[in-house]
């Protein structure tokens, strides 16, 4: 054995052997002292469903980039939340970094689930194993669960478009953190919310759950069945065992959405539960040809919105004048539903006196509870219109004045004479004759000097009135002549926009595609252009004639519409001519719509 060990030491030593295994000893003790590394795990290897299990991550060295990736964790895993921390060691002159995360994760599904490496940097993590066990019903001592959520629906054989309330109701007997709620959605469906939610108290087989309510409105578009995927709500609550979370979701339910029927062939579709108009005028008495009478109108339908109500409309008369204001759009929410408000207010100008009547207000739609159709309406107005309020006044004036001032002379030329047929004696002396003459002549003097400067001042004001009169009547007389002279100078409309086409076919053609291409600066001109044609230029001054000939209150309504985008502060762009154009198909050529579901309006133009 000494030979052995004197022969290998002569050979390290003569081979310097010795030197480079203690320096690779060393480079190795190093080595293993900085190495860099990450380090995974989990608080619990075994979980139930629903549960939520902590993975811890830890690194020694200072380039962690952006931290660990845990993108590998999301096919298997809900990643709720994650915290870092830092901590820095001194040791002999060396230092070391080290970076701790935690992280929130709860199994999306049950059995053995590996959690990938975890790459931090340039450097990854061991896999590991996460055993996740079924998780018994969570119920209270009472048996029942402490989360409930239930859905239903107001109506499930609505009709389309009509209102459908969808109800939410969410049980609680613990107290949820985090908690997340779905919200109600379709494509074939308008869902906005109703009220605010409400909150009640409900006892429940000795148990008392928080009840919130929470209600939606809804709006089917399309008919047939519309399937409502269960709604959920996840949260976390504190349980005996430790947090959890926990998801609950209701039941589906279903909508069966009947068509519109096909008894219902009104232009506009409203379905509603029910439909109130009110109208009144205002003055009503001691109204004259030429005032302006205010007509207000009300429409209020239950169960529908207020964009769902058909506009009103109404022509113009040779016995008045209308002049519509934009009609105004409100609505209420309440837990039964929204109720919709239409209010237009129309100035009326009466043009002739007598006995006026304006026409009731009707609003067919469909009783949704009822079933049926029925026509809304409200009372016709009548009233009596006097003359121009200046003749009426004129006449009253004479007529109040006149008999006062008959009877006053009719008095004094009475008293005249009655005073003039007094018998006079004729038994009588020269000497009385004589001085009751120089009497009475003395008399007349006087009289007759008060009565000359009364003369005067009567005689001067004739004089200025006749001036005035005369003045008045060569001002009207130049002003008449001027009038003429001016009117004679106007051109006729023939003159100044003389005709671009002559045939009425390519006019109407024009008109159309004038519609169709939405140009609402052009259309004035290509709508009187057709007109002027169509009826001739004597016929036709402006749109009133046009609305008056075509005999169309369809057509009126759409180009009063026009003429209010016109002259308003809304953009030119967002005058649809669709409408305009079918109308005056339909007038002209007879052509009928194929069926009411197609004449159906889109609710919410801009929601």
């Amino acid at each position: 054995m000494v030979v052995i060990y004197k022969s290998l030491r002569r050979i390290l030593f003569s081979n310097g052997t010795l030197t480079f295994c203690i320096a690779c000893l060393v480079c190795l003790t190093s080595i293993n002292a900085f190495s860099a590394s990450v380090m995974a795990s989990l608080n619990k290897n075994s979980v139930v469903e629903n549960e939520v299990v902590q993975l811890s991550i830890r690194t020694d060295f200072p380039d962690t980039g952006s931290g660990p990736d845990l993108t590998p964790l999301k096919r298997d895993f809900d990643i709720l939340g994650q915290s870092q921390n830092s901590q820095f060691r001194f040791n002999l002159g060396t230092s070391q970094a080290l970076n701790f995360w935690v992280i929130n994760l709860m199994p999306k599904s049950v059995g053995k689930i590996e959690i990938p490496p975890i790459k931090v940097g340039e450097h990854s993590s061991d896999a590991l194993i996460l055993d996740v066990k079924s998780a018994p019903q969570l119920l209270d001592h009472n048996g029942n669960a402490p989360v409930i959520l239930k859905m239903r629906s107001s109506e499930p054989q609505p009709y389309l478009q009509q209102q459908v309330i969808l109800t939410m109701e969410l049980y609680t007997s613990v107290a949820l953190q985090n908690a997340n709620i779905s919200t109600p959605s379709h494509a074939n469906l308008i869902i906005e919310r109703l009220i605010d939610d409400q909150v009640r108290n409900e006892t429940i087989n000795g148990t008392t759950y928080q009840v919130l309510t929470r209600e939606y409105l809804a709006f089917p578009q399309v008919s047939g069945q519309l399937d409502l995927v269960p709604q959920t709500i996840s949260a976390m609550i504190n349980t005996s065992t430790g947090r959890r979370v926990i998801k609950v979701q209701s039941l589906p339910i279903s909508l069966e959405v009947l068509p519109i029927p096909a008894s219902y062939s009104n232009d506009y579709w409203l379905p509603a539960e029910s439909v109130s108009i009110t109208s009144n005028l205002a003055p009503m008495e001691n109204a004259h040809v030429g005032d302006t009478l205010i007509w207000e109108i009300s429409i209020d339908s239950t169960g529908v919105l207020p964009e769902q109500i058909p506009p009103i409309a109404f022509s113009s008369t040779s016995e008045y004048k209308l002049y519509p204001q934009p009609a105004k759009f409100n609505s209420q929410k309440s837990a039964s539903g929204i109720k919709g408000n239409q209010s237009l207010v129309i100035e009326v100008v009466p043009t002739k006196d007598g006995s006026i009547t304006l026409p009731s207000v009707e609003i067919p739609f469909w009783n949704a509870e009822e079933r049926n159709l029925e026509v809304a309406s409200s009372d016709s107005i009548s009233l009596t219109i006097l003359p121009l309020s200046n003749t009426n006044q004129n006449q009253e004036y004479r007529s109040s004045n006149q008999p006062s001032n008959l009877v006053q002379n009719h008095s004094a030329a009475a008293q005249s004479k009655t005073e003039n047929s007094k018998p006079i004696s004729l038994a009588k002396n020269q000497k009385e004759e004589q001085e009751k003459s120089q009497t009475i002549d003395v008399e007349l003097e006087v009289t007759g000097a008060a009565d000359n400067s009364n003369i005067k001042v009567i005689v001067s004001a004739i004089i200025s009135i006749v001036i005035l009169v005369l003045g008045v009547w060569f001002y009207k007389k130049r002003k008449l002549n001027t009038t003429s002279k001016e009117e004679d100078n106007i051109p006729t409309i023939k003159e100044f926009a003389p005709l671009t086409l002559q045939d009425e076919k390519a006019a109407y053609s024009q008109l159309l595609q004038c519609c169709h291409n939405n140009q609402l600066n052009a259309l004035r001109g290509y709508l009187l252009e057709w007109a002027r044609i169509r009826w001739g230029n004597e016929n036709i001054f402006g749109l009133e004639d046009i609305k008056r000939l075509s005999n169309s209150a369809e057509i009126s309504q759409l180009i009063m519409e026009s003429e209010l985008i016109m002259y308003s502060d809304k953009a030119s762009t967002q005058w649809d001519g669709q409408a305009l154009a079918e109308a005056l198909e339909k007038n002209i050529n007879g052509v009928q719509k194929s069926s009411p579901s197609d004449q159906l309006k889109t609710l919410y133009p801009n929601f």
